[in-house]
Parts: structure tokens; C-alpha cells; sequence
């Protein structure tokens, strides 16, 4: 008996009735001969982290447009945030904790540069051309399925790639979001839930830190109900799904806590995600995509000669501006519009 089929033999005997098998996987698009020492899920893992799109992550927004300070997050602190989360509830509720920590880590490799403010650009761009739109969620799937490895994708697992599409939530009412279970496996239904509670404390945290927000400004409901610190309102949303979702097919909180929840949502889009001074670059951000889109669409030429093979043109520049990292897209725009001033030797 392999590593790889003891370990498989331990999560049939260790794991919840209602936890994904990575030896019941639907599997892969492509054939592969097993691993002898990883299950199918930690091949998936290891494939994710040693992408390149992962590591563009680390010069990606997260909220703060390219912030100087050292603690403020990029969008890989948050995927990092997310699968910590994850894994801490999938291991607490008996579940596959591998499926979850790959499906966490590949959940945000779509993101555009310069956080929600690039993806609203390209997915304006998109429609304008006759595309349904863009998603983040659906560029992740397609970057794990096609423009890794050199065009050839990463060959994940069906679990993985349908937990990473549908991960996302869009902006709505959490009470309704929640209601009821949107994906194939559990476990993507933990970096579902993960997800949120990562992003909305660690935004909050980030906002007190920038000056956006006063811990004073804070609604009663959210301290009283969640907890005064940033630790304590994690801890008390982890352990009430835990306590309200074990031995069940769904994750669950109580109505209080998710009651508190939305108030917090709220109460961020009204005074962080939507505040003038943090969307106060925007129209930049609209600029300079733009710019770049247009400038490629005139000289498609001009575009790397790496790229994945692609017939439609706007897809392929569309791909092409969203595996951006912050400050190459800045760089780039700079390189192409912005005068040199002549140096003399």
C-alpha cells in the first residue's frame, strides 16, 4: 500500500459522512498516473502555490491601492487569510481540509490589478465589445484551466475548479447569501464563508490603521454581538459556524451572529468600500486600463510573444491586463504614454 492510499484509507475512516474524498474525485480533464505519497487535492495545492499567478498575488489590492505601509494587506496576505480560516473550520467540522486549502488558495488568482476598481474596468471593456462581462471568479478558473504552465493549465481536480468558480458572492445581503448552500462540496463552502469573515475584519483593520475609520465609529451591534478586537471578532464568527454547522450538510450561523455580520458589510461599503477618498483613484485606474487595452488593440504586435494561444484578440489583452501585478501595469502605462526626457552621454 502506498503513502497515497493510507492516506486516502485514513480520511474514509476519519472524516465526516459529509466530507469530499479525494479518492471519490470526479478527477481531471487530462489523465494522470496518481502521485505515491499526495492525494489528488495536495498535488492540486502544491500546483496552485508554485503557479506564477499566485505569486503575482503578493503586488496585487486588496482594498488600498497600492499602500506604502508594511502591514497593510495585497491580495495574497488575504488568500493566505482565507485558507488559514478554512482550514481551521474544515479541520473542526471533519472535512477535507487538502480540497479546502487548495480551493482557498486558488480562489483569488483571477483578480485583476488594483483590486474590485480593475475588474469594474475590464468587465465595462468586456460589455462594450460584445463579451458578457468579466468576472474574477471566472478568470481564476480559466487561468487554472488554460493560462498556466504555458497554455497549458494546471489540470486540477473537478472539486478544486468548481469550488474556486464558485466562491464568489457579489455585493449582497448576507442573510440571504447565506441561506442556502450554493456549492458542490462543503469544503467550498467553507472558503465561501471563510472568505467573508477574512475580508471583512482584516479590511476593517486595515481601515483603522489608515485613518478611514475610528474604532469609535464601529456599530454597537458588531462590538457588542462579534467583539471589540480584531481577534475576538474572528474567533466568535469561527466558532459559531463550527458549533452551528457540525454534523450537517450546510454551514450555518446563528441569526444574531449573521445578523452582526451584515451590519459590519454595511457599514464597510458605507464607509470604506465607497468612500471618496479610497475611491479616489479610480477614474485613474479607468484611465490607465483603458489606455493599455486600446494602445494593444491598435498594435496587437506589440504584446508579449509568451502569451497563451488566444483567436480573440480583446480576450487575449483582457488576459494579458488582468495577470497584471499593481505596479507592472503602472509601469507599463508610464513606458508607453509617459515622455522619457533625453539624456545627453
Amino acid at each position: 500500500m502506498t503513502i497515497r492510499e493510507k492516506l486516502e484509507e485514513r480520511e474514509r475512516l476519519f472524516l465526516s459522512p459529509y466530507a469530499t474524498l479525494s479518492c471519490n474525485s470526479k478527477g481531471r480533464s487530462s489523465f494522470e498516473e496518481e502521485c505515491p505519497i499526495r492525494t489528488r487535492f495536495q498535488r492540486d495545492r502544491d500546483r496552485i502555490i508554485h503557479s506564477k499567478a499566485f505569486r503575482r498575488l503578493k503586488h496585487k489590492t486588496q482594498v488600498f491601492l497600492a499602500p506604502e505601509g508594511d502591514h497593510y494587506r495585497t491580495r495574497l496576505t488575504h488568500t493566505l487569510e482565507v485558507s488559514q480560516i478554512a482550514r481551521t473550520i474544515s479541520r473542526a467540522l471533519f472535512l477535507n481540509e487538502d480540497l479546502t486549502e487548495a480551493i482557498a488558495l486558488g480562489h483569488d488568482l483571477g483578480h485583476t490589478p488594483f483590486g474590485h476598481m480593475g475588474e469594474d474596468v475590464l468587465d465595462e471593456i468586456s460589455k462594450a465589445y460584445g463579451l458578457s462581462g468579466f468576472s474574477h471568479a471566472e478568470q481564476s478558473l480559466r487561468i487554472v484551466d488554460k493560462l498556466e504552465n504555458n497554455g497549458k493549465g494546471l489540470n486540477l481536480t473537478y472539486e478544486v475548479r468548481m469550488g474556486i468558480l464558485q466562491h464568489s458572492k457579489g455585493q449582497q445581503d448576507f442573510r440571504k447569501c447565506f441561506s442556502t448552500r450554493v456549492c458542490e462540496t462543503l469544503e467550498a463552502e467553507v472558503v465561501r464563508f471563510s472568505d467573508v469573515i477574512a475580508y471583512l475584519n482584516h479590511d476593517l483593520d486595515d481601515a483603522i490603521r489608515a485613518g478611514v475609520i475610528r474604532e469609535k465609529d464601529i456599530p454597537k451591534k458588531v462590538l457588542e454581538v462579534l467583539g471589540r478586537t480584531h481577534r475576538d471578532r474572528i474567533n466568535t464568527m469561527v466558532q459559531n459556524l463550527v458549533a452551528n454547522s457540525t454534523d450537517k450538510d450546510r454551514l450555518m450561523f446563528d441569526y444574531e451572529i449573521l445578523d452582526a455580520i451584515e451590519e459590519m458589510r454595511a457599514f464597510l461599503y458605507e464607509t470604506l468600500y465607497v468612500n471618496p477618498h479610497v475611491k479616489s483613484e479610480n477614474e485613474k485606474v479607468k484611465l490607465l486600463l483603458t489606455g493599455l487595452f486600446e494602445y494593444f488593440m491598435k498594435n496587437p504586435q506589440k504584446l508579449p510573444k509568451n502569451l497563451p494561444e488566444e483567436e480573440n484578440i480583446i480576450i487575449k489583452i483582457r488576459d494579458f491586463l488582468a495577470g497584471m501585478t499593481d505596479r507592472y501595469a503602472i509601469e507599463l502605462y508610464e513606458s508607453i504614454f509617459i515622455p522619457k526626457p533625453w539624456r545627453f552621454f
